[in-house]
C-alpha cells in the first residue's frame, strides 16, 4: 500500500513562481490563480487538474491509479 502525498509544489508556466499547495482529496482542482502574476491556470489537454499539469506531485486519485473526473 502506497502513501498518498497531499502537498505539491505548483509552478506557474507564465512567470515561474512556485508555491506549495494542499491538494483536495474529494475533487479535481480545475483552476488555479498564480499568487505572483495572477494568471489563471487550467489543466493541459489530457490532464485532469492543474496539479497533474503544473505541479511536482499529481493529484491524489491519479497517485492511487484511478481517475478523479469520472
Amino acid at each position: 500500500m502506497s502513501t498518498v502525498i497531499l502537498v505539491s509544489k505548483i509552478t506557474c508556466p507564465n512567470c515561474g513562481h512556485q508555491k506549495e499547495e494542499q491538494m483536495p482529496t474529494d475533487a479535481c482542482q480545475y483552476f488555479y490563480q498564480c499568487d505572483h502574476c495572477k494568471e489563471v491556470l487550467k489543466p493541459k489537454l489530457g490532464d485532469c487538474c492543474v496539479f497533474c499539469s503544473y505541479a511536482t506531485v499529481p493529484c491524489p486519485p491519479i497517485q492511487e491509479g484511478s481517475s478523479c473526473c469520472g
